[in-house]
């Protein structure tokens, strides 16, 4: 997991923490209670991850043995390679899974590194004490919608990737491969296709 990739996930979490406004600063210990919360919140869900892998490594175990069984009465093995298929496909799932979860201990020692801690707070004030504006360059390019309308995970995430192009200059395509890393985690199908049609329209402005 790289450092920068960190620092937004971390950044998207710490949002999510923060009232969406635009009318107040923070002092830097509160954004360091705020990254705390998400760091936590972070490892809880990398801990799900490996609970709800092993759950699911069970189940595929269960349908490889109930098609082995199934094998010796029943004479149809169409039905038991589709059982079996079923289930590589559910390790595939994962394995994947697994293999960004395994990650967070490293998580936690990079989580302690300044420069991250410094990039987390730089992403969340530049949000902050620029909201307004930030939401309405954003509108430009909503074709028809306001952001307003989104889920809050959604408009955080293109928030995020607007201060990466425009005040951190994060290249454009870094930027937007980063926030559709975002919403490929934490935003649902909708929602993925709205991003990644506004982050076009937003390489633009």
């Amino acid at each position: 997991m790289h450092n920068r990739s960190l620092s937004r996930e971390l950044s998207l979490i710490s949002l999510s923490l923060i009232k969406d406004k635009g009318d107040f600063k923070f002092k830097k210990f509160q954004i360091e209670e705020i990254f705390e919360s998400a760091l936590d919140s972070l490892i809880n869900h990398c801990r799900e991850d490996l609970d709800n892998c092993e759950s699911e490594l069970e189940n595929a175990s269960q349908k490889i043995l109930d098609s082995e069984l199934q094998e010796g009465v029943d004479s149809s093995y169409s039905n038991v390679r589709d059982e079996l298929k079923k289930s590589l496909i559910k390790i595939e799932t994962v394995m994947n899974t697994l293999s960004v979860t395994l990650d967070f201990p490293k998580l936690i020692v990079s989580s302690g590194q300044i420069d991250i801690r410094e990039d987390v707070n730089q992403r969340i004030c530049s949000i902050v004490n620029n909201l307004k504006s930030i939401d309405s360059d954003i509108d430009q390019v909503m074709d028809g919608w306001r952001l307003k309308r989104l889920p809050r995970i959604d408009r955080d995430i293109l928030r995020l990737a607007y201060v990466d192009i425009n005040f951190l200059n994060t290249p454009v395509a870094v930027a937007c491969d980063e926030a559709v890393n975002l919403a490929n985690k934490y935003s649902d199908l909708q929602g993925r296709k709205f991003i990644n049609g506004v982050l076009r329209r937003l390489q633009t402005i």
